[in-house]
């Protein structure tokens, strides 16, 4: 039947050509998920503290902690712990020229040992 709402579904994909590509896209890309499960387990967290996020006080802190939040889950994307990156971070920051600066994003990241930090 063409009412029933897998019907209904299959139909959508077909209505465009470009959703039919971009739903068959993993089938030439292995690093395309089929589903977007990772993204939404990723967004739980922003979910279950929107309450938390009503909270900043101003404009200016819910910038701030947007701010925060994208560089903690930048990190835990890098597997990096947030605050061990962070902490060496604005321990390096001062002393480093800014030429070296994009070392310090988490992709570039790599802890120093207890020697260069001495």
């Amino acid at each position: 039947s063409r009412h029933n709402k897998v019907t209904k579904a299959i139909n959508y994909m077909f209505e465009k050509d470009s959703r039919w590509k971009a739903f068959t896209a993993f089938l030439d890309d292995g690093r395309i998920c089929l589903t977007n499960n990772a993204a939404e387990r990723a967004l739980r967290g922003v979910a279950l503290g929107r309450k938390s996020w009503l909270f900043a006080g101003s404009e200016r802190g819910g910038d701030r902690a947007a701010f925060m939040y994208t560089l903690i889950v930048t990190a835990k994307m890098n597997d990096i712990d947030p605050q061990a990156w962070l902490a060496d971070v604005l321990a390096r920051l001062p002393e480093m020229p800014v030429s070296r600066v994009p070392e310090l994003l988490p992709w570039n990241w790599r802890k120093q040992p207890l020697a260069e930090v001495a």
